[in-house]
């Protein structure tokens, strides 16, 4: 084998230096976001880091966060929770793009979080990236208290961490999503306004058995942060080991045991799944799922204007 060329050994030398260049320097020649102002990586309120909030993340202690700043108080608030996995990088980038390019509420409105939510995160090349990715945008939960899963409690950490994770300032509101789930917050704003903040159960609901809606569809429901901290600590739902099985209407099947969430809310057609066509969207959305793939995100995004006036010149222009 030839000994490597002193250029080759230039490049080994150089290339820890560009890492450090990448993760360390560059975030910092831009300032943190704050809530309540559009950030400087365009995320806006929707996904800006919450004061008095440190990231739950296993992989990297996040940075502090900024004072901030003041602004009329909001009329009330909702937490974003989007289920995902680690390895879903692009898709979350797709999602952060869907949240940012939304208006925020308006002054006086709510105060709306999007966090994105994962369990432990064993692997050592997720952990490094997730840690580097929550650097950045401050908007990641990692939950130690479950191994990543489907249908096997992960809603539940989620859902029973919520009150733990945010008991000095408590939401309103707390939503469980999917990161593919299309939501327009806007609309779902307006919905929560004029509902009552407690015991609170909304979504898609399920017709079963002769009630209307024992249980709301995974594609996103919220609850009252009263039902979240019964939740929390319900032990009767782990002494009947109810964290397994389907997981959506595990949730219904918690509260109507217990009679809880009695003030429910269907929102469906306004919810719903996108078809193999993808020709049923509607104009008064306020939730789409099943978006999958790229090609139908970029049609949801056609459909609801978020690209219109983007030409090719916007694309390539070099500032």
């Amino acid at each position: 084998m030839k000994p490597p060329t002193s250029t080759a050994t230039s490049y080994l030398l150089l290339a820890p230096l560009a890492i450090l260049l990448l993760v360390f320097v560059l975030p910092s020649l831009r300032p943190w976001s704050r809530a309540g102002s559009a950030s400087d990586d365009g995320l806006g309120v929707l996904c800006a880091r919450r004061a008095g909030f440190v990231d739950v993340v296993a992989a990297a202690a996040a940075a502090p966060p900024p004072t901030e700043t003041s602004r009329p108080a909001a009329e009330f608030s909702l937490l974003v929770g989007v289920l995902t996995m680690p390895s879903r990088r692009e898709r979350r980038d797709i999602v952060r793009m869907a949240y940012a390019l939304q208006p925020p509420p308006a002054e006086g409105g709510a105060r709306v979080d999007v966090r994105f939510v994962f369990c432990r995160v064993t692997d050592p090349v997720d952990a490094a990236l997730v840690g580097v990715e929550s650097q950045r945008h401050g908007d990641i939960i990692v939950l130690d208290n479950c191994a990543e899963n489907m249908n096997d409690g992960k809603t539940y950490a989620y859902l029973s961490s919520v009150p733990r994770l945010f008991e000095a300032e408590p939401y309103d509101y707390v939503m469980k999503t999917d990161d593919d789930t299309y939501l327009r917050v806007a609309a779902l704003v307006e919905e929560l306004r004029s509902k009552p903040r407690d015991d609170l159960y909304l979504g898609y609901g399920y017709a079963m058995g002769g009630q209307p809606m024992p249980f709301m569809h995974g594609m996103g429901y919220v609850v009252s942060w009263d039902v979240a901290a019964w939740i929390a600590g319900a032990d009767e739902i782990l002494a009947r080991n109810d964290t397994l099985g389907p997981e959506d209407l595990m949730v219904g099947k918690w509260l109507n045991l217990a009679g809880r969430g009695k003030n429910r809310y269907d929102l469906k057609p306004r919810m719903y799944d996108l078809n193999w066509d993808m020709d049923n969207f509607r104009p008064d959305t306020v939730a789409v799922h099943m978006l999958k793939t790229n090609q139908r995100w970029a049609a949801t995004f056609r459909y609801f204007n978020v690209t219109a006036g983007i030409t090719p010149s916007d694309l390539y222009h070099l500032p």
